[in-house]
């Protein structure tokens, strides 16, 4: 997968917290959101705003699938509320490799 196809994935599943994502799928995305995030906050505050809100869900629904394709339940994104050490975890549980059979949470995403 790459950057284009990861974007258009996730924008499609915008609202959709049920299934996986693979981790490159995962990570282009918030690359993708990285580069637009930056590039609109040097152009104009406004845009940047903007950018945010067009991302917030896709990246919520994109990490919660990343948590189903791990094994973990999507509740686990909360743990991000706790300062640095749940940002670690998150960051622990969304570069592990996908479990390669199906799980709970669907089939293994291609």
């Amino acid at each position: 997968m790459n950057l284009q196809q990861s974007v258009r994935t996730c924008f499609s599943k915008y609202l959709d917290f049920s299934g996986r994502a693979s981790r490159p799928e995962y990570w282009w995305f918030v690359l993708a959101y990285m580069i637009a995030a930056i590039v609109s906050a040097f152009i104009h505050r406004y845009l940047y705003v903007l950018v945010v809100v067009a991302f917030v869900l896709p990246l919520l629904a994109a990490g919660v699938r990343r948590l189903h394709d791990v094994g973990k339940s999507g509740w686990w994104l909360f743990i991000g509320l706790i300062p640095v050490i749940g940002g670690l975890v998150l960051l622990y549980f969304n570069v592990q490799p996908g479990e390669p059979q199906g799980n709970a949470y669907g089939a293994a995403p291609t």
